[in-house]
């Protein structure tokens, strides 16, 4: 079974590459985007005995920083 981990910045955390991103897409001449917020995607394939209690400590120890991360998980059939 496969796994997605989503981690993205924290409400209020300055981020740098969303801003990079944000000014490349109005340098490209899109417009209508008024903020980009960039984050990470992880795919994980587990067993079936994976619990979700340990997908959950599996992020909180590894994949996020908790401090300015947050992240959430699903189970993709």
């Amino acid at each position: 079974m496969k796994v997605r981990v989503f981690v993205s910045l924290k409400n209020g955390v300055l981020d740098p590459q969303g801003r990079a991103i944000h000014h490349a897409i109005e340098g490209l001449g899109f417009s209508g985007v008024s903020d980009v917020r960039a984050g990470r995607m992880f795919e994980l394939e587990v067993d079936d005995s994976v619990t979700d209690a340990m997908i959950d400590e599996m992020a909180q120890k590894l994949l996020a920083n908790m401090v300015i991360e947050n992240y959430r998980f699903e189970r993709v059939a």
